[in-house]
């Protein structure tokens, strides 16, 4: 049975109680057909509804899922037996038959501090909202457009946190902005006036980036159904037991394999680009110097060959590809250790703003695959995660380390014999050409020899030229410094763990090295671009 390792797009709720039954046939209307557009947009990306299934709004958001088969998700401002006070005696059957066919059914979990007066209803709201918005995509508002109140948590509020996180995150920055989010709002009156009809939608945020977001999500998707992992797991126990932890391993290892496979296809183009400017520069040079007149047509063929590889990279997308579904299945790892390690710290959190400016489906990604109750049970981490990690720095040091070796070495090769043949060049001039005095072997034809030495030089230092960029756009002594770094930093925090042991802040400073040292590998990749400049 194949596991899945699709993300879901996850669409948020927050909705105004005071729904008209006059208008209810036409929100529920717009509803559906919003709801429909992002199946449309996302044919290999799997809908799912998150909401807090409060009366109004919430619930005819879940009616309107469940006639177009969509699963839903319940975080419940609190407890669920505690909620059911809220309802009346003509919802109450509809919020506990939205309970019973939901996935999950959970209070969502406090993102703010305590406030000094306690739990108070306001609060649980409030945190129920936060959650939905930052675990979301897309957050459809059915609301009135106008501002919130003081005293509570209304459907105002809600798109305040999704547009700009507006609330006490625990890193300090919301990893939510306008610039990376967006809000489909259902006009939905309150009272008798209206400034237009009910089911009106309008589009708040940056509908653009969403777009974005959902194209490279479903892109993912798309990708990962195609392709077979191993039937293995980086945990030593307890993954099969829990499907949060192995759904996010499971999507973690696909990302992993798919940034292996457009890799390899990122560096065949570098290679081909390579091989094709230094076959140009000889043909070229057999054109120019020797009269090889037929030669014109090679360099044709060069440079279609050197245009049609940049088109493959341009197509296939694959350096792209390669570098941000590394980083998804890093965050993904790194998430999963921290809830195997009973941790409740997101991941999204100790995102830096470049990465979440840079990689905003992968923010989403992993604020989607994270929504659910907090992990059950903890576990050591220490050898799966920190001495796992530390030997595999290790090794990819030493790897990285031959690698770079090799790349010297030709790179080295290539010059000492372009340095040699000049020196020949020299030589030749000196004793057959008459440089400086006259020749002092007289050779047949010296514009033969001449134009062949012309032709080995400018074509082997091309072949230098071409080698040493393509070495380069590896980043092989950036790469080997950033192993040997984190190979020390893990045995550093191996030693901590054995003297600390595993609290959260040794836990939290784990993970945010970890996604620092990947959002470093992604920066300087970002610039290894594969262009006919090669």
């Amino acid at each position: 049975m194949t596991k899945n390792r699709t993300i879901p797009l996850m669409i948020g709720v927050a909705g105004h109680r005071a729904i008209r039954a006059e208008d209810e046939a036409a929100l529920r209307t717009a509803v559906k057909n919003e709801l429909k557009k992002l199946r449309e947009l996302c044919p290999f990306t799997p809908l799912v509804m998150l909401s807090s299934l409060a009366e109004g709004g919430d619930l005819l958001c879940a009616d309107a899922a469940e006639e177009l088969g969509i699963p839903l998700i319940a975080a419940l401002p609190r407890e669920r037996d505690d909620y059911e006070q809220d309802f009346g005696e003509e919802t109450i059957q509809r919020f506990r038959h939205h309970c019973a066919r939901a996935g999950q059914v959970f209070a969502a979990p406090s993102t703010e501090p305590l406030p000094e007066d306690g739990q108070t209803r306001a609060y649980q709201f409030r945190q129920a909202a936060i959650y939905v918005a930052a675990h979301s995509h897309v957050l459809l508002a059915l609301w009135d457009g106008g501002p919130g109140t003081e005293t509570a948590c209304g459907t105002a509020e809600a798109v305040e946190f999704a547009l700009g996180g507006n609330y006490d995150s625990a890193a300090g920055l919301a990893p939510r902005s306008d610039s990376n989010e967006a809000v489909i709002h259902v006009f939905t009156p309150r009272g008798e006036c209206a400034e237009e009809a009910a089911g009106t939608v309008h589009i708040l945020g940056n509908w653009q980036a969403v777009l974005d977001i959902l194209r490279k999500t479903d892109d993912f998707n798309r990708n990962a159904a195609d392709i077979s992992t191993d039937a293995g797991s980086r945990l030593p126990f307890g993954c099969e037991t829990e499907p949060a932890l192995e759904k996010m391993e499971t999507v973690s290892r696909a990302a992993g394999k798919l940034s292996r496979q457009f890799a390899r296809r990122y560096r065949r183009v570098l290679a081909l680009l390579a091989a094709a400017g230094a076959l140009l520069t000889f043909a070229f040079l057999m054109y120019d110097e020797a009269q090889a007149i037929w030669m014109i047509l090679v360099c044709g063929v060069m440079l279609i060959a050197a245009w049609g590889c940049r088109r493959y990279a341009v197509h296939s997308d694959c350096h792209r590809r390669y570098i941000e579904y590394r980083v998804l299945a890093e965050c993904l790892r790194v998430q999963t250790y921290l809830r195997y390690a009973g941790s409740r710290i997101q991941a999204t959190d100790l995102l830096s703003w470049t990465q979440q400016e840079e990689t905003a489906w992968v923010m989403d990604a992993l604020s989607a695959l994270t929504v659910g109750e907090p992990p059950a049970e903890a576990h050591d981490i220490r050898a799966c995660w920190v001495e796992e990690q530390r030997e595999y720095h290790r090794k990819a040091s030493k790897g990285a380390g031959q690698k770079l070796a090799a790349s010297d070495r030709t790179v080295g090769f290539a010059l000492v014999l372009c340095v040699g043949l000049y020196l020949l060049g020299v030589g030749y001039e000196l004793i057959c050409g008459g440089l400086i005095f006259r020749p002092f072997v007289a050779v047949a034809d010296v514009e033969l020899w001449r134009t062949v030495l012309k032709i080995l030089l400018g074509t082997i230092s091309a072949v230098t030229l071409f080698v040493a960029n393509y070495y380069g756009r590896l980043s092989l002594p950036r790469t080997l410094s950033d192993h040997r770094k984190m190979e020390r930093f893990y045995a550093k925090m191996s030693a901590e763990l054995e003297k600390r042991g595993q609290t959260e802040k040794l836990l939290a400073m784990l993970a945010r090295e970890e996604l620092i040292e990947n959002g470093n590998w992604c920066s300087y990749q970002r610039d290894n671009t594969p262009d006919v400049s090669i």
